[in-house]
């Protein structure tokens, strides 16, 4: 009877992994958070946008009104304020990351190391 425990046939048939599993050091909890992230900016760009464009909508259907000529712009000031707010994160992100990291992209695109590197 004979026992083959190392053959030379099994060598170089493991399968190599999916390509979506090859790089791994970029994946998971980080990249969660980033595309979070991402996805929270995007919802608040859209929502300033919409609602700049009703403001302006109500501004111009105001009729004169005085209270409904001072809601809608106010809800465009709103919304600007917004819009910058959300760039301003975006650029104070960036400046931190330049001084503490060396990179303006750390933060918001961040670059996770595993073990073979």
């Amino acid at each position: 009877m004979n026992v083959f425990a190392q053959g030379t046939d099994i060598v170089g048939t493991i399968a190599t992994p999916p390509t979506a599993y090859k790089d791994l050091t970029h994946g998971g909890l980080i990249l969660f958070f980033t595309n979070i992230l991402r996805l929270v900016f995007v919802v608040a760009g859209i929502f300033a946008f919409i609602n700049f464009i009703l403001a302006g909508f109500q501004f111009m259907t105001a009729g004169g009104d005085s209270k409904a000529v001072s809601a809608a712009s106010n809800k465009i000031w709103f919304s600007l304020i917004g819009l910058v707010i959300v760039v301003a994160s975006f650029a104070l992100a960036s400046l931190v990351s330049q001084i503490i990291f060396g990179r303006a992209d750390f933060i918001l695109n961040p670059t996770l190391y595993g073990p073979g590197q």
